[in-house]
C-alpha cells in the first residue's frame, strides 16, 4: 500500500489562539480550534484546504485559547470532535463527539493519549501514528509524567509548548498568584523543561521539532531557541531543524514521506 505524505502546519500557537492542521496521508486533523473561524478559514484558503473534508478535531483542554472559535465553526461544519467526558462537560453544545480512549482510530491514524499536568478540568497530549511515522503534540502542562518516556521517544516530529523564560517571567509584571501558576506542576513548561524534556525524547528519526505556545510577556524566539540549542550542545545532540511557532502568523509547510 502506498504511504502518503504527512504535512503539519501549525495555524496559531500562543495565549490568544492554539490550532495546527495535520494531514496524514488521507486522513486530515485539527488540534484544537482557539482562533475565530474567520481566521481559521483564511488560513484554510491560503493552504486550499476544504474545511469540510477535516475528519476530525482533537481538543487538548477547553481553556478559550484552545476552544474559542470552536462553537461558531460548528455551527457550520458539522466535523466530529474527539474530547474526553470531563471536558464535554465544559463543551455540552458539542452534539457530535467521540470520547478519547487510550487508543482511538480515525481513519489509517491510531491516536494515542498521554495525560498532561495543568489547571483545567481535564487535559491531554497526543501521539499520533500512521505507518511507520509518530507525531508528539504536547502543550499546556506543568510536567510529563516519566511514564510516558518511552512512548514519546524517537518520534519524527514533536510539538512541544516552549511557554516561558523563568527570568523574564519573575522579573515580568505578571502578579504573584499568576507566575505562581504558570512555574507549577499545573502550569506551563519553560524554555528550560521543554528543553529538558525534547532532549530526553528526540532520536535518530527525529526530523523536526515545533517550540509552541510561546507567552507574549514572558518569552522571546530567540530565547526560546538559544536554550533549545544549548541543551542539544550539552546532550552533544546535533539537531538544527526547529521551528518557532507563532501567535497570528502560519509555519511552513512541513512534509515528511
Amino acid at each position: 500500500m502506498e504511504t502518503l505524505p504527512i504535512k503539519i502546519i501549525v495555524l496559531s500557537s500562543g495565549s490568544k489562539g492554539n490550532s495546527t492542521y495535520i494531514e496524514l496521508g488521507s486522513t486530515r486533523l485539527l488540534i484544537d480550534l482557539g482562533n475565530t473561524p474567520k481566521y481559521l478559514l483564511n488560513r484554510f484558503k491560503e493552504l486550499d484546504i476544504e474545511p469540510s473534508l477535516i475528519n476530525a478535531i482533537l481538543i487538548t483542554h477547553t481553556h478559550k485559547d484552545h476552544i474559542g472559535g470552536l462553537q461558531n465553526y460548528i455551527k457550520k461544519y458539522n466535523t466530529k470532535i474527539y474530547l474526553t467526558e470531563k471536558m464535554h462537560q465544559d463543551l455540552p453544545y458539542i452534539e457530535n463527539y467521540q470520547y478519547l480512549n487510550n487508543e482511538n482510530i480515525i481513519g489509517d491514524v491510531t491516536i494515542n493519549i498521554i495525560k498532561t499536568s495543568h489547571d483545567a478540568s481535564d487535559s491531554v497530549g497526543y501521539i499520533l501514528k500512521y505507518q511507520q511515522k509518530k507525531i508528539v503534540y504536547i502543550t499546556d502542562t506543568g510536567y510529563i509524567n516519566k511514564r510516558y518516556d518511552e512512548i514519546l521517544k524517537n518520534a519524527d516530529i514533536y510539538i512541544m509548548e516552549s511557554n516561558h523564560d523563568i527570568q523574564m517571567l519573575q522579573n515580568g509584571k505578571y502578579p504573584f498568584e499568576l507566575r505562581k501558576r504558570i512555574l507549577g506542576d499545573k502550569g506551563h513548561l519553560s524554555n528550560e523543561d521543554a528543553s529538558k524534556y525534547l532532549c530526553k525524547y528526540i532520536g535518530p528519526k527525529t526530523k523536526y521539532i515545533f517550540l509552541a505556545h510561546l507567552s507574549e510577556e514572558n518569552n522571546k524566539e530567540e530565547i526560546a531557541l538559544e536554550t533549545l540549542k544549548k541543551k542539544l550542545s550539552t546532550y552533544q545532540i546535533d539537531f538544527n531543524n526547529i521551528i518557532v511557532a507563532k501567535q497570528n502568523e502560519m509555519t511552513k509547510e512541513i512534509v515528511i514521506r
